[in-house]
């Protein structure tokens, strides 16, 4: 069995070279391909050829691919949460020590002198005072989003001596374990704001987080408070953070997305989307992504799908495995099960998943299958995707 991966962006090599070339064949055009590999192109306008079966995007964020359309096809899209985390935790911290010390105000104007020699240190050393900073330790970090890159830095900031306020109720087990014994739980956004000298955000872009940050819950910020925003744009509303600017509640505002209405304020720091931009960061996501989806191609397990459940099952010895997609409705699984018993397979092994409205099933049965069971498993009901991946091995790393 052969498998074509189109790559949409540049992909770091480390990550494409997780793919073995007897069996797969890797490039940017390709005819009917069986999955995509892509950073930050635009998937909402591309025609997607009905033979893809799984999309990874080597990065965190999917917000530039169909989920919605690709659960539909039965399609999961794969993304690797916590690759760049130690990159945007790296940016984090550059920000507030940014803003702390007024780092971008004190290199302009050292910048912008023109006098030389003594001259020039006589005005440095009275210029200086206007740059006066305040220090980390003892000051206090709200950290709202306790995910992979939000757990990594409420554990820096900890070990810089901050006080570190944590809240995500979603937070995971994992997620939990990590997180440094010290880190206090804030009951809600707007406690957490309220208590912070700094607010960094880690939150996705979902319906709930959009214009999180609005007029109302800056006016909770204690005066001459730091927002920083490394996760989206659209979590912040951007008139209020400058209104804010303005009237002295915010001292600072930094982020990674630049505007028309940010750009040039002498008390934002806005860089160039530079989150997840390190050598270390792209390998990172390459591999993962890679990894997750020859896993998926070859043995039809699931890890790190935004919008398919979490689904491993090592394969049986001497058993074929095919792979159920469906609605998440009753009785799936008896059909399923009924259907291989009609074409006389003994069912060696069987796991069922479901997330939402998408359900997953992956079966091994004792004998090879004929086109005819499968035909008749694509024509159940409520069915949208069946895959046959034969005899499997054991042996993807």
């Amino acid at each position: 069995m052969t498998f074509k991966v189109q790559t949409l962006n540049s992909i770091s090599s480390k990550g494409l070279d997780r793919l073995p070339r007897e069996i797969y064949e890797v490039a940017s055009e390709l005819s009917r391909p069986d999955a995509i590999i892509l950073r930050s192109h635009n998937m909402h306008d591309m025609d997607i050829a009905d033979s893809v079966r799984a999309i990874g995007r080597a990065g965190a964020g999917v917000n530039n691919i169909p989920v919605a359309d690709m659960t539909k096809r039965g399609v999961p899209v794969f993304n690797a949460p916590g690759a760049n985390a130690n990159a945007v935790k790296e940016l984090v911290l550059s920000g507030l020590l940014l803003s702390s010390r007024n780092i971008i105000g004190a290199w302009r104007y050292v910048e912008e002198l023109t006098s030389t020699g003594d001259a020039l240190k006589k005005e440095v050393e009275a210029g200086k005072k206007r740059f006066k900073g305040v220090e980390l330790p003892g000051r206090t970090l709200g950290v709202a989003g306790l995910g992979a890159i939000g757990v990594q830095v409420a554990n820096a900031a900890r070990d810089l001596g901050m006080n570190v306020l944590g809240f995500d109720p979603g937070i995971t087990v994992n997620n939990a374990w990590r997180l440094h014994a010290n880190v206090s739980q804030a009951l809600s956004v707007d406690e957490l704001l309220s208590r912070s000298d700094y607010v960094s955000l880690h939150v996705p872009l979902v319906d709930d987080t959009r214009g999180l940050i609005d007029a109302k819950r800056l006016k909770l910020m204690r005066k001459d408070a730091v927002l920083l925003n490394f996760s989206r744009a659209e979590i912040v509303d951007e008139d209020a953070v400058l209104g804010a600017l303005e009237s002295g509640r915010l001292a600072y505002y930094v982020c990674d997305f630049p505007s028309e209405k940010l750009r040039g304020h002498d008390r934002v720091i806005t860089l160039p989307h530079l989150g997840a931009s390190t050598d270390e960061a792209e390998d990172n996501s390459a591999v993962m992504i890679a990894d997750q989806l020859r896993d998926y191609l070859e043995v039809g397990n699931i890890r790190n799908s935004v919008n398919f459940p979490e689904a491993i099952m090592p394969p049986t010895s001497h058993a074929h495995r095919i792979v159920v997609v469906n609605h998440n409705v009753p009785n799936m699984v008896g059909q399923i099960s009924s259907t291989l018993a009609r074409h006389k397979h003994n069912i060696a092994d069987l796991l069922n998943k479901s997330k939402g409205e998408i359900a997953y099933t992956l079966v091994d049965v004792d004998a090879a299958v004929a086109d005819e069971a499968l035909d008749e498993l694509k024509g159940i009901e409520g069915v949208l995707c069946v895959r046959y991946l034969g005899a499997v091995g054991s042996d993807v790393e």
